[in-house]
């Protein structure tokens, strides 16, 4: 617990292939933290490369939660996230420990850092029916284009491909008269957690470099069979899951309809514009201190030393030789 008598809440956010993980890692062994994924994709087994999970073994003995707790078929959603973050924060803290969200998923973490509540605006599920058969005759395009007359704010946020929120933010617009971003808008942006908001940011184009860079280095682990396995599975095209990055890119070459050079440029430029959909969604939370990542990973460390010695006046002496010895007393890491 901090001086206020909250929990303390460490997060790391900022768009894919920035550098986020190793960097978690580095802090998360500095400051006695379990890491709580904050990626939507990498709760789902057996997708692995596509999501660029850290595995067992690259984890440095440091826990991590939240990643492969659903098969692939079974949904996960927002709230489902905040509840199971909020039993996490509590056990975690309870130990003596700090909790650390580490992901890309501004709507999931901001749920939680702020405490969104999620009202039940029942269904119609004739309306989502007719919106499914219009955009297997007139495609994503179309339908987002849908989105876009009614909601422009959540259009721009989601991606063509991602038929079920699209269709669920139609169907909220169609219920109560009013556009998903509003209901957004109105949350409250107080938070039950200390919280330390870390972005971590990049020049664009060195970010774009990188999200190819690391495409191809997928590519080479075994991403085109992954990626066969999972739609070859037989889940349906609207599965959570299916929704994410690295897996749907691939299912017009597995249909013949391109080839896998066209399948993994579109993964590429798929990927660098949902980079600038996260960053996009990244400059409307509050409180966050941002971090530019380059190659000097001194600097790197000793800025977000800074910050997390601030926001939680805990007390860390940074090392030359790139690591941090904490200066918290026993007492202070039990609370």
């Amino acid at each position: 617990m901090s001086a206020s008598g909250k929990p303390r809440l460490l997060v790391l956010i900022g768009p894919t292939a920035v550098g986020k993980t190793q960097l978690s890692l580095d802090i998360a062994n500095a400051y006695n933290c379990e890491i709580i994924s904050g990626d939507s994709m990498q709760v789902y087994r057996g997708m692995d490369i596509g999501t660029a999970k850290i595995m067992p073994d690259e984890r440095q003995g440091i826990p991590h939660h939240l990643i492969d707790i659903r098969n692939p078929e079974e949904p996960y959603s927002t709230a489902d996230f905040q509840e199971d973050c909020r039993r996490l924060i509590a056990d975690i803290t309870s130990r003596g420990k700090i909790p650390f969200i580490v992901g890309g998923t501004g709507l999931y973490i901001e749920s939680v850092c702020y405490a969104y509540e999620f009202a039940d605006r029942g269904s119609d599920p004739e309306y989502r029916l007719s919106l499914e058969q219009y955009a297997d005759e007139q495609g994503a395009e179309a339908l987002h284009a849908l989105l876009v007359k009614v909601d422009e704010d959540s259009a721009a946020r989601l991606h063509p491909n991602d038929r079920r929120r699209i269709i669920r933010a139609l169907e909220i617009y169609k219920l109560t008269g009013e556009r998903m971003s509003e209901q957004l808008g109105r949350q409250t942006k107080t938070s039950p957690y200390d919280l330390c908001i870390i972005g971590l940011n990049m020049e664009r184009q060195k970010l774009y470099e990188r999200i190819n860079e690391r495409i191809e280095l997928m590519m080479e682990q075994g991403l085109e069979e992954e990626a066969r396995v999972i739609i070859e599975s037989g889940l349906p095209h609207d599965a959570v899951s299916m929704q994410g990055l690295g897996y749907k890119e691939f299912v017009p070459y597995f249909a013949g309809e391109c080839t896998l050079p066209e399948a993994v440029e579109t993964l590429k430029r798929d990927t660098r514009r949902f980079a600038k959909r996260q960053l996009s969604w990244f400059r409307h939370m509050k409180d966050i201190d941002w971090v530019e990542a380059d190659e000097n990973f001194h600097n790197k460390l000793a800025a977000v030393h800074a910050i997390i010695a601030g926001k939680f006046a805990i007390g860390l002496e940074y090392n030359s030789n790139q690591s941090f010895s904490t200066g918290v007393s026993a007492n202070e890491q039990n609370h």
